[in-house]
């Protein structure tokens, strides 16, 4: 699959302590995960690697974290990129 699609329900996730939105990426590989690890950091946009949430059924246990700001501009990355993904709000 490629490209952006929605998974889980409610609020957006918020960073723990800063109560800032952010946006978790979900993968189905850890390749795909640390490709897009590496894109993000090429691009300057802060990411980190965190378990994915136990709810979104991921196929990888690595998910990617950033704030909310910066989501669009991933997505589009990865789009652009060929990493196959899923946003999990």
């Amino acid at each position: 699959m490629n490209g952006e699609e929605e998974a889980g329900t409610g609020s957006a996730a918020q960073e723990p302590g800063s109560g800032a939105p952010v946006g978790i990426f979900l993968f189905d590989t850890s390749h795909h995960a640390l490709w897009a690890e590496e894109v993000a950091r090429e691009l300057g946009v802060p990411v980190e690697v965190v378990p994915a949430p136990p709810e979104t059924g991921a196929k990888c246990d690595l998910a990617l974290r950033t704030l909310e700001a910066s989501v669009q501009r991933l997505v589009a990355s990865y789009r652009e990129e060929g990493i196959a993904f899923r946003l999990y709000v």
